[in-house]
């Protein structure tokens, strides 16, 4: 995946907590090392949600991915998950 795609991937993930996690809410802090776990911007319900909504949105098959927390801790943690485990065709 190029830097455009990485740059893409991103600013859909952003846009997607934006509407599901902080509608009607400032999202001016939501910067790429935001750390959403701490921050209780996702809980565990909420990260199992985002967990559906990339494999869905970028075809990864997290059956076949080792990931733990710290892989959705940030939008750059999550872009680097997405970059690293997408089809090619997914970006």
């Amino acid at each position: 995946m190029s830097e455009t795609g990485a740059t893409h991937v991103t600013a859909e993930i952003r846009a997607y907590l934006v509407t599901e996690f902080l509608a009607g809410e400032d999202s001016s802090d939501l910067t790429d090392d935001y750390d959403l776990i701490d921050s209780g911007v996702i809980d565990s319900l909420g990260l199992v949600r985002l967990i559906s909504h990339i494999a869905s949105r970028y075809g990864l098959a997290v059956d076949d991915i080792d990931f733990g927390p710290d892989d959705f801790r940030t939008l750059t943690a999550i872009t680097r998950l997405v970059r690293e485990n997408a089809p090619a065709t997914a970006a």
